[in-house]
């Protein structure tokens, strides 16, 4: 027993017992501790959830309450709806069944109505049917009488009045079917003439361009705003003294004038040019510088014409006709310079006249004032042959040259050789490649013809072609026409072209009516 390894061990077993115990006891009380804690958070948990799903609850059934309030307010308004429905539907039932019985009570009237007339008719049906029988005989005995009196029977007679009636007719298809063949040849002609002059004017535009255009260039883009003017006044008060149609687009530095007469062109573009030098640009001004520009270009076409006649070695020339030679430099015919056609003739004459040993001084002149008449054309009727003529008798020009003048287009049979030379000169410098385009002078004369149609109406103080002949435009006296009266001044002329003139497309017809008030502070 008092071994100490047996003490050991007993020692050790011992502590390892109590060791044990000790920690039983331990772990014992720390289970029993957290089981209280668990018990403790769960009964807390079971309260959170109590509490949630009472409110929750609360909730839900407020909500069901609001929503079957709702439900039922929906209802009861779907309910008055088709309350209301029902009694419109009412209303509607009652009407018709009203309509019906009206309509039932007219259909009766209506039918007792029906059976009084089938009965009337019945009786007047009766009566047609013994007059008939009354009238049977008559009728025979009338046809027996007037087939006695015609020596026909009523066969005969029927088919003597088809024959004439075919006969009637037959000549009235004829004259309607040769009234509508001439109708319908007009109409083709017409047609066609319109076809080949838009053909004609689309394949001429550049020519037409080349010789009715003149393009002015400008110190700067800023003078094309002072050539127009407040509100236009500045460019609207040069077409008006001109007769041109000024274009004003985006060409740099350049305005485009564009007339069918060079003349009134030539005078706008040098009127245009003093302006713009001149720098002082507004209707009175340009009316000023236009009426100088006028006087001076009559200065200059006498003196073109005096060159022309001086080229020649002519003598003891006719101032009036000295005058209207110059007027030649600003007309053409078919693209021809006339100016430079005379001259051309006049040699030509005086060399034809040479070789023949015939009178080159009468060849000459005669050559030169052959178509001197075209300068007058637009201010007088008739033949431009004749109208020289007429102008050279009047300057005491010789028989012989006034009579080639009028002979030259056969308006007079040539007696003369002068006569013959002049023809022959003239078809010469014609005829020869490339000296004449035919489309400028159709062009010319259509601008003419408008002018021409406007001038003839009463109160008309100026009339302008312009813009290729698309628009005339013209100036009336404001004391002889008033505003209803230039309206229906419009109206008047555009009738008369469509009646007078073929055109392509359309011409606006543009009356311009300006009242001025002048007085002078002294």
């Amino acid at each position: 027993m008092d071994n100490p390894v047996v003490l050991a061990i007993l020692g050790t077993a011992v502590g390892l017992t109590l060791g044990y115990i000790i920690a039983r006891v331990i772990e014992r009380s720390s289970v029993e501790s957290l089981r209280h804690k668990t018990v403790r958070e769960s009964e807390e948990l079971i309260r959170d959830a109590k509490s949630r799903a009472a409110e929750i609850e609360q909730s839900v059934e407020q909500k069901s309450r609001e929503e079957i309030k709702w439900r039922t307010k929906q209802a009861e308004r779907e309910l008055s709806r088709r309350r209301h429905e029902l009694d419109r539907r009412d209303r509607k039932l009652n009407q018709r069944e009203s309509a019906n019985d009206r309509c039932q009570e007219d259909l009766n009237q209506l039918e007792k109505e029906t059976r009084q007339v089938v009965i009337e008719n019945n009786r007047v049906g009766q009566d047609l049917e013994e007059r008939q029988k009354a009238l049977e005989p008559i009728r025979v005995e009338t046809i027996r009488r007037c087939e006695e009196v015609s020596g026909l029977t009523s066969e005969q007679a029927r088919k003597m009045i088809l024959e004439m009636l075919e006969s009637d007719v037959r000549q009235d298809a004829a004259a309607m079917v040769r009234r509508i063949e001439t109708e319908t040849r007009e109409l083709a002609n017409k047609k066609a003439r319109q076809i080949i002059t838009l053909a004609v004017q689309r394949c001429a535009t550049d020519q037409v361009s080349e010789i009715t255009v003149s393009v002015l260039n400008l110190p700067n883009d800023d003078m094309k705003g002072r050539i127009i003017g407040k509100e236009g006044r500045n460019i609207r008060a040069l077409e008006a003294a001109t007769g041109c149609n000024i274009i004003v687009d985006e060409t740099p530095e350049a305005v485009v004038l564009s007339c069918f007469d060079p003349l009134r062109r030539e005078i706008a573009r040098l009127s245009l040019e003093r302006l713009l030098s001149d720098g002082r640009i507004h209707p009175t001004r340009i009316e000023e510088v236009v009426s100088k520009v006028e006087k001076e270009m009559a200065d200059h076409i006498w003196e073109v014409g005096g060159e022309a006649v001086h080229e020649l070695g002519i003598s003891d020339m006719h101032p009036e006709l000295v005058k209207t030679l110059g007027r030649l430099k600003y007309r053409t015919s078919y693209g021809q310079n006339m100016l430079m056609h005379s001259i051309e003739v006049s040699r030509l004459c005086s060399f034809l006249a040479s070789e023949l040993g015939a009178d080159v001084e009468s060849a000459k002149r005669g050559g030169l004032l052959h178509d001197i008449g075209k300068a007058l054309s637009y201010e007088m009727e008739g033949t431009h042959a004749l109208i020289g003529a007429d102008l050279a008798k009047r300057c005491n020009e010789a028989p012989s040259v006034v009579h080639a003048i009028s002979a030259h287009h056969n308006e007079e049979e040539p007696r003369t050789i002068v006569a013959v030379l002049v023809q022959t000169a003239d078809m010469l410098s014609s005829a020869r490649p490339g000296s004449r385009r035919e489309a400028q002078e159709s062009y010319v004369k259509r601008m003419e013809g408008l002018e021409a149609i406007a001038d003839s109406f009463n109160g008309v103080n100026k009339a302008y072609a312009i813009q290729a002949g698309r628009e005339l435009r013209i100036m009336v006296e404001p004391t002889e026409v008033n505003d209803n009266e230039a309206a229906l001044l419009a109206r008047e002329i555009t009738k008369k072209i469509e009646g007078e003139l073929d055109y392509p497309g359309q011409i606006q017809v543009t009356v311009c009516r300006e009242t001025r008030a002048i007085e002078y502070a002294k």
